[in-house]
């Protein structure tokens, strides 16, 4: 079964075929399954996501300006999106694997044909055909490019005969343990064909934790992807779009993802500004802990179906607003990974040892603070019927309990809500203050507000003591 989109390169229109892998589901079509005719659709598979059973591992390559992500399923299959820049041909991509002791990538993603994508490509291909076990298929969304690196990759698929396919919106990956959906390029091309806007973009579910690898996608496939997918994009770990750039990874992606965490892949001296400082402020205005390959090193995250724990190679910043106070790491250094925090798909949880801004540093304030872990103002569908959805959480960033009965938060329009007397959070601890009705319990309060409290467009949270003293003012 063949294909056929028009694609803009001879080359890639004869080397991108639907056949002879059981691993690929075309819009939703098993590929030995009988083709749509042109007055029928394909129906995307609706089956139910995989139970989470054993690990999934997914790491995030320090490999400079640019990205490779290798996956590791609960079943040991693998999976390579990307493979790093041209400069250095998929040198620091292959060390990393060798050292991983990977010997087949079962499933090799090309978001898109940039250069700084696909640097490893034919390295990757040629390695692991000739000395290893092989790659069983490349996944492409079928936009040329004309650049010699982009030749010697489409050179090394025809030379060890490599399944190569088109991969579009609407498709899935067979990928052993977990579910695999390609949520992007839809069909047909955006913007007249442009690469960035036209990259696969996958979500990776293992249970209750999910991934979001969004490609270089800029703002007109992320605004696509919010109207067609809205909360169901929800993610617990987002790699940034397009290494940062102020173009990608918008309020309104993250407000759809709302991410416990993110990835960002790019070098600590960019010459771009990766990531740039408009990204970094919808970070923090939303509170999301943030890890930089170029300061961090090496990221790897693992989920064992309800929560992920991240670990880098080194400790450094994850406030975003602070992500450059952090000491650089060059691609390809050795240092083993540390766990640093642990997020549990929906709440943020706290390692053994708190993480603060520094990324593995025990807090050292004894006093007890309150302090805004997150806001989430713009709840799911209409945030009049939905005002659980809409929360602020506090946490006592402090080494002591912190007695928070009776204190009061206020929005900016002076509406107010008392925490219950008796209310204590134990060091690192917190506490969810939903604008809806609902039973009190230790780690969830309910305002019992009939309407929406937070403004989607900013607003600030005030929170005074039993005295009236202000102890905490956090805009958004």
């Amino acid at each position: 079964m063949v294909r056929s989109r028009g694609v803009a390169s001879i080359a890639v229109a004869v080397l991108l075929v639907l056949a002879g892998c059981g691993g690929f589901v075309a819009n939703g079509m098993d590929s030995g399954a009988t083709q749509p005719t042109a007055t029928e659709t394909a129906t995307p598979d609706s089956s139910s996501p995989v139970a989470a059973n054993g690990t999934l591992e997914v790491h995030y390559i320090n490999v400079g300006q640019s990205v490779a992500t290798l996956l590791i399923s609960p079943d040991n299959e693998t999976m390579l999106i990307d493979s790093g820049d041209f400069t250095d041909d998929g040198e620091h991509v292959l060390q990393y694997l060798d050292r991983q002791d990977i010997d087949r990538i079962d499933h090799f993603v090309v978001s898109h044909n940039d250069a700084d994508h696909i640097g490893g490509n034919a390295a990757v291909i040629r390695h692991y055909e000739t000395e290893k076990n092989g790659v069983g298929a490349v996944y492409d969304p079928g936009i040329a490019a004309s650049t010699q690196t982009y030749e010697r990759y489409l050179d090394a698929v025809e030379a060890h005969n490599v399944t190569l396919y088109e991969t579009r919106e609407g498709d899935r990956i067979r990928f052993a343990g977990v579910e695999t959906t390609v949520l992007g390029p839809p069909e047909p091309y955006l913007e007249n064909g442009d690469r960035n806007e036209n990259s696969i973009v996958l979500r990776v579910e293992h249970g209750e934790t999910s991934f979001l690898f969004t490609g270089d996608a800029e703002d007109k496939q992320e605004a696509y992807l919010v109207d067609t997918y809205g909360a169901t994009l929800r993610a617990t770990v987002l790699k940034a779009g397009h290494h940062g750039s102020a173009s990608s990874t918008s309020g309104a992606l993250l407000d759809a993802a709302d991410p416990r965490t993110v990835i960002v892949s790019s070098a600590y001296d960019s010459q771009y500004g990766h990531p740039s400082n408009e990204t970094l402020a919808r970070l923090a205005a939303r509170s999301v802990p943030t890890y930089w390959t170029a300061t961090h090193g090496d990221t790897v995250v693992t989920s064992g179906g309800t929560a992920v724990t991240v670990s880098t190679q080194r400790a450094a910043p994850t406030d975003p607003l602070s992500l450059r106070a952090g000491d650089p790491i060059a691609p390809g250094a050795t240092d083993p990974v540390s766990e640093r925090a642990t997020y549990r798909a929906g709440v943020s949880v706290r390692a053994d040892t708190p993480v603060v801004t520094d990324g593995g540093t025990p807090a050292e304030n004894t006093s007890g603070d309150l302090v805004v872990d997150r806001i989430r103002a713009d709840a799911a569908g209409d945030d009049r019927d939905n005002l659980n959805d809409e929360y602020v959480v506090f946490r006592n960033a402090g080494a002591a309990p912190l007695s928070i009965g009776g204190w009061t938060v206020a929005d900016e329009s002076g509406r107010t809500y008392a925490f219950p007397e008796g209310v204590t959070l134990g060091p690192d601890e917190t506490v969810t203050l939903h604008t809806g009705s609902g039973t009190d319990t230790a780690t969830d309060l309910y305002w019992g507000a009939g309407r929406p409290v937070w403004n989607n467009g900013g607003d600030t949270v005030t929170v005074t003591d039993a005295d009236n003293e202000t102890v905490l003012e956090r805009s958004y």
